[in-house]
């Protein structure tokens, strides 16, 4: 379903939540790092980078993008295909991080005290997601893939959900004995190019839709959604603004 090279057209935009998100880790000198959901593993290497004592694993569902994610493996920094929502730490891990992945998870309010048991003392649990739901780019989808046209074909696709509001994440994690800090940010990204915003959603948001259709629905699909959100989205002579907030949060083991 994933295609790395699609997801990497806006690399500056998507990496920049994971860099604001992992700059308020404290941990100075983990031994074990685990990025769940790590995507196409540029993110993970950074994380290699920042801790090059640490023992770094990334994992994500998709063939495809641990296929491109090996390209950056060395003898501290891993990769392998699993589901973020079945994996277990075999040991204690100082940091746990998820980059913009809880949104495909129905249940993840269940999954993250599941996460936190898992942190070693002085762990760390990190993760940001979008937050978006009530957005254009998200209703037009809804809609189109609710209309007449579309609805019998794509019955059983699960579209992502989105976060909660940051004072629940407080709320859990807080019950279960972590010190949490959590915060919400929208970025206003200037994106390049004609149809910026349908080229945006093709690498996320678009994903399961187009996996669920034939190439001619698919291109069928996209132009229609692309006319909806050229009209919400307009361009500007500057680019197209893309209002994007996300939830944020870094909770502690203190």
């Amino acid at each position: 379903m994933w295609d790395p090279a699609q997801y990497l057209n806006f690399a500056s935009e998507r990496s920049r939540p994971f860099f604001d998100l992992t700059a308020r880790i404290g941990a100075a000198d983990p031994r074990t790092v685990v990025d769940l959901g790590c995507g196409p593993g540029q993110l993970t290497a950074a994380l290699a980078a920042r801790w090059p004592q640490a023992e770094i694993l990334g994992i994500d569902s998709s063939t495809e993008m641990i296929k491109a994610a090996m390209a950056h493996a060395t003898d501290r920094l891993s990769f392998r295909v699993e589901d973020a929502t079945a994996w277990h730490a075999d040991r204690p891990v100082d940091v746990i991080i998820s980059n913009a992945v809880l949104q495909w998870v129905p249940s993840h309010l269940e999954l993250l005290p599941q996460w936190a048991t898992a942190l070693a003392p002085d762990g760390w649990l990190a993760f940001q997601l979008p937050g978006n739901y009530d957005q254009p780019s998200h209703a037009v989808l809804r809609e189109l893939a609710a209309s007449a046209r579309w609805r019998d074909r794509l019955a059983d696709v699960q579209l992502n959900r989105q976060s909660g509001e940051p004072s629940q994440y407080l709320d859990l994690l807080a019950s279960v004995g972590l010190v949490v800090d959590a915060w919400e940010t929208t970025y206003l990204h200037v994106l390049p190019g004609e149809d910026a915003v349908t080229q945006w959603y093709k690498g996320t948001g678009l994903r399961p839709v187009l996996a669920a259709l034939t190439d001619a629905e698919s291109a069928e699909f996209t132009a229609a959604y692309g006319e909806l959100v050229r009209a919400a989205y307009p361009a500007q002579p500057y680019g197209t603004v893309l209002p994007f907030r996300r939830v944020f949060v870094v909770a502690h083991r203190a």
